[in-house]
């Protein structure tokens, strides 16, 4: 079907079976039932007052790190990227920067602003709510490590500001209240040097751009590393590099990524998971737990 416009009671703007695919980092995914794009966080605070108790929601913001299957998704994806696009120094060393803001953009804005700290943002390719649901990380740095407190919003629209002992924080996992979402952080850092700031930044890049395939589809590093080892040096050594599933595969470059090299599907690229976990178990003994979130009907 094709994607629909409708009007709501809100400000925001509501599309009805969007293809997930133009959302998604993979580029693979069927339609959402229904697709709001908020147009600031007052607005889907209403949107969110005005559902069904009941009604499943999903919330994406640069849609890296998930993988929608082909059959789409029944209910209402929120979009944040962009949209909840506040980024504000609001105090001293302190930083407020709203869901849909890329987490790259945040490791710019502060360096820039001699603050030290963020840097590490640069080379995690989301925004900044799916940062805080996953505490993601890159190059010794994680995202919890620098929050000083979450801004939420529940399912009826409610708001509050939470710290971080509400929530029990571990490697890529983020536990805390239920049916609340985050949709702003403030992120204490430190002061230091714009140059030297960038200059690291830059080097961060550069070390991203040389091991990771980032011309091709890809949603980020696909499994955890297991404890006291990484899940590329596992999946290369079970000789899974440039295994592919239809049009996904792993990457040649890095093995911890799956690669859409063009056409793959959403079951393609499932098949894929389970294909290097099962490999992987078997060569290692080790059952390797997918980082992805994978939502949505199969076809």
């Amino acid at each position: 079907m094709m994607a629909m416009r409708t009007a709501t009671a809100a400000r925001g703007e509501l599309l009805l079976n969007e293809p997930m695919a133009r959302h998604t980092s993979w580029r693979v995914g069927g339609p959402a039932d229904r697709f709001y794009l908020p147009a600031d966080i007052e607005d889907l605070s209403r949107f969110l007052e005005s559902q069904p108790p009941d009604a499943p929601l999903y919330w994406i913001g640069l849609g890296s790190n998930l993988l929608v299957r082909d059959g789409g998704v029944r209910g209402t994806v929120i979009a944040t990227a962009g949209l909840l696009n506040g980024l504000d120094v609001v105090g001293e060393g302190l930083v407020r920067a709203e869901a849909g803001v890329a987490s790259a953009k945040v490791a710019r804005f502060t360096v820039e602003r001699g603050l030290t700290g963020a840097e590490f943002l640069a080379g995690i390719p989301g925004a900044v709510g799916g940062a805080l649901a996953m505490n993601a990380g890159c190059h010794g740095g994680e995202t919890w490590r620098i929050v000083q407190a979450v801004e939420t919003m529940d399912r009826r629209g409610a708001r509050r500001t939470r710290p971080p002992a509400d929530y029990r924080i571990g490697y890529r996992t983020v536990a805390g209240p239920a049916d609340e979402w985050f949709v702003a952080a403030h992120f204490r850092l430190n002061h230091g040097p714009v140059a030297q700031g960038r200059e690291l930044i830059k080097a961060l890049l550069a070390k991203r751009g040389a091991s990771q395939p980032t011309q091709l589809p890809n949603a980020g590093s696909v499994f955890k590393n297991p404890p006291g080892d990484h899940a590329a040096r596992l999946i290369e050594a079970a000789g899974l590099k440039g295994a592919c599933e239809g049009g996904a595969c792993v990457s040649a470059l890095h093995a911890n990524f799956i690669v859409n090299t063009g056409g793959a599907t959403a079951a393609a690229i499932e098949r894929l998971i389970a294909r290097v976990q099962a490999e992987v178990e078997k060569r290692h003994g080790v059952k390797l737990e997918p980082e992805v979130r994978v939502i949505g009907e199969k076809i």
